[in-house]
């Protein structure tokens, strides 16, 4: 069985057991939550999809850890004009475990 949720304005395909990294959310380590915003759910036999959203269907995970991730170098640079920048940006991500998957009654 895997879903496919929104999170952080991005989807994520995953299965139970599986370790994902998303947009930074504000919870402590070891906190349980419940994502409603599953999209598509696919069992063995049968695919759900929602309209936007699965009515009654959760994704329960629990966060790993918040932290940030490597370092993405932007350089800028016009030719002949002696112009050039270089910056750098870290991300804030939060890593979730996915414990379960529940489809919706």
């Amino acid at each position: 069985m895997y879903a496919i949720i929104e999170t952080g304005g991005k989807q994520y395909s995953v299965k139970e057991g599986e370790v994902i990294k998303v947009e930074k959310l504000d919870l402590p380590p070891e906190e349980r939550v419940d994502i409603d915003r599953v999209l598509l759910l696919r069992t063995n036999d049968t695919t759900i999809v929602g309209t936007p959203y699965i009515e009654g269907a959760s994704v329960t995970v629990r966060v790993i850890e918040t932290g940030k991730d490597k370092k993405v170098l932007v350089f800028k640079k016009k030719p002949r004009k002696g112009f050039k920048r270089l910056r750098g940006h870290r991300q804030f991500y939060t890593k979730l475990k996915i414990e379960s998957i529940k489809a919706g009654g």
